[in-house]
């Protein structure tokens, strides 16, 4: 086999010499995507545990908000039961007091004629009594005028007394 000419030996180390810093600048490049890389992987690595962080600490946040809602649901449930308790005594007792209330109404009702009547009889005790010279007015205690259904023979029993005006006022 006969040498190679210097030309083509020539030639042929310069195509490796072109390879060899091909391969050079490749391995660089590499070198940095691999920096590169790594160093997104870490910042991801540190964004991802940050993330982790808030959300775990968004989920305790909201295990605090839950408990606390519950307890003021508990707490707005016993007001519930206590109100509900108490407008059933209140509604017991309405009852309770109804009959009372209809009887108010009706002496209500009745009480412009009471003080008619009041007045009336006020009237008739500052007349005072009748006095002993008067003979169409019997005195009271004393005997009366007949009845229309009497006989005249009533002297053993009692006489009906004729009533005496006066009030309690």
């Amino acid at each position: 086999m006969s040498a190679p000419p210097a030309l083509q030996i020539r030639e042929a180390n310069a195509h490796l010499m072109a390879l060899h810093r091909r391969v050079a600048e490749l391995e660089a490049q590499l070198d940095t995507a691999e920096r590169t890389v790594h160093e997104q992987a870490e910042l991801l690595s540190r964004h991802d545990q940050q993330l982790r962080a808030a959300l775990d600490e968004l989920g305790r946040a909201k295990d605090r908000e839950i408990a606390a809602l519950r307890e003021q649901l508990l707490t707005s449930e016993a007001t519930v039961r206590s109100l509900q308790a108490t407008v059933h005594e209140k509604d017991e007792l309405v009852q309770r007091l109804q009959p009372r209330a209809t009887l108010l109404q009706d002496i209500c009702r009745c009480r412009p004629p009471l003080a008619g009547l009041l007045a009336t009889l006020a009237e008739a005790e500052r007349l005072g009594p009748l006095q002993a010279g008067d003979p169409g007015h019997p005195l009271p205690g004393g005997p009366g005028p007949p009845l229309a259904n009497s006989t005249g023979n009533e002297e053993d029993t009692d006489p009906l007394q004729p009533a005496v005006f006066g009030t309690t006022v």
